[in-house]
């Protein structure tokens, strides 16, 4: 008999099943045993009221988190936990595990702490909520590459080892290359930009470092960064009108795949406009004085607290949970943004706040090698270091511009997570290096 997943069972009505997994609980409730396994995929629930057909595990001192094999009669049964349970079950003992883990697996919640939950995450990762949570990151990356590729994207893979910092700041982690110094990238920015000229249109799925010694909910040291670069656009407007169909194509795919996934974390999942509202970010400031009284014109950010109040702005005015802030002062951008040609001191750039939290970050590149001669020198930075990326512009670049997706910050939004750390499976920040 081949072994089933536990969500194919409802094929298999009628018919004896074998399944294998962990045991996820056991217990007794008026002379009748329950016995719960649990998947890769989900749970299934055996009944018998004979106590000996469970005698295996203990004979075998088994508690929770046993491996064990599992036949039985597939049955339907409304109040069973998916409508099935097995019926007549024979177990088998693959691996006894007597010590109970760290944090109870069993529980319909996890209420232990974020720590304890990441400093036991081998374990806790197991939890049906929590590998809901990671599901649903690999579904955002499973949508983001279908969405890119339908638009004729080129999926690329480029340097985590680096000579130079990408952003040209000290947040980045350094390490000895055989003698000599190197950098864990910051971003594949210099990479994808060079890759416009060999394919047009190129997206990456990557970790990327950035050596920031922020210990918020919204900050790690190690993320997966959803970029992707385009040429021959008008202008950032053409790039954020490709972003919007990729954030539409990404929820769509959890909602269509992922359905069972979101249902067991309640998700509310948001609709993306036709035409995600925009505003300039000079615009923004004003609108924060004028709301809150809060003067933060001069300022060459927005705070957290600035972005959710624009979040709920965006939300009472348009019903959006999405809004573009553009153009962003160019003392804040990095060296290669495409000014604003009607107004110098502001970048054709833009930052996507979902739910009040900055989630994506783009804009339009300069692409002329004497723009970036210039650019480079009002910066007073160096050529050397750039001497290979400069090559690619130094033999015709197209009009080019792009954006980085943050996907455990749209994970964190998107399950209503308290900290990005718990929306990746082990996560990089000032404290952890482990597990």
């Amino acid at each position: 008999m081949e072994r089933i997943r536990t969500i194919e069972a409802q094929q298999h009505v009628g018919q004896r099943v074998r399944l294998q997994g962990w045991l996820h609980s056991l217990r007794q409730l008026g002379g009748i045993t329950f016995l719960v396994l649990r998947d890769g995929w989900g749970t299934m629930q055996a009944v018998s009221e004979d106590m000996s057909a469970f005698s295996a595990l203990n004979e075998q001192g088994c508690g929770v988190e046993s491996l064990i094999t599992l036949e039985g009669l597939a049955v339907s049964e409304v109040q069973a936990p998916g409508g099935i349970e097995l019926h007549q079950p024979i177990v088998q003992v693959i691996t006894p595990i007597s010590e109970p883990p760290p944090v109870a697996l069993n529980k319909r919640k996890l209420s232990a702490q974020a720590t304890t939950l990441l400093d036991h995450a081998v374990v806790t990762n197991r939890h049906p909520t929590r590998r809901a949570v990671l599901r649903l990151a690999s579904g955002v990356m499973q949508g983001y590459r279908t969405a890119l590729q339908a638009k004729h994207f080129t999926e690329i893979q480029t340097p985590k080892i680096v000579a130079s910092a990408t952003e040209s700041g000290a947040n980045v982690f350094k390490l000895d290359y055989f003698g000599r110094p190197a950098y864990l990238a910051q971003s594949p920015q210099f990479y994808k930009q060079i890759m416009v000229g060999v394919f047009e249109r190129v997206f990456e799925v990557g970790p990327v470092f950035r050596a920031e010694p922020h210990d918020t909910t919204r900050h790690i040291n190690e993320y997966v960064s959803l970029d992707a670069e385009m040429g021959f656009i008008e202008d950032h407007f053409t790039v954020m009108a490709v972003l919007r169909d990729v954030i539409d194509a990404i929820l769509t795919t959890l909602r269509t795949q992922y359905a069972a996934d979101l249902a067991l974390l309640q998700v509310q999942m948001p609709t993306v406009p036709e035409r995600i509202p925009h505003i300039h970010f000079a615009d923004a400031q004003e609108l924060i004085l004028r709301e809150h009284g809060l003067d933060v014109r001069g300022e060459p950010d927005l705070s957290p607290q600035d972005e959710r109040w624009l979040g709920e702005w965006a939300k009472r005015e348009f019903g959006s949970d999405f809004l573009f802030v553009t153009g962003y002062p160019m003392r804040k951008r990095p060296f290669y943004t495409h000014p604003d040609p009607q107004r110098p001191a502001y970048s054709n750039s833009f930052d996507l706040l979902f739910r009040g939290v900055e989630l994506v970050t783009g804009g339009q590149r300069l692409h002329r090698y004497d723009d970036y001669l210039a650019a480079l020198a009002a910066a007073k930075l160096p050529l050397e270091p750039f001497e290979s990326y400069l090559e690619a512009f130094k033999y015709g670049m197209p009009p080019h511009g792009g954006f980085a997706i943050g996907s455990e910050r749209l994970v964190m939004q998107l399950t209503g997570l308290s900290n990005v750390k718990l929306a990746t499976t082990f996560p990089r920040d000032i404290q952890r290096l482990t597990p």
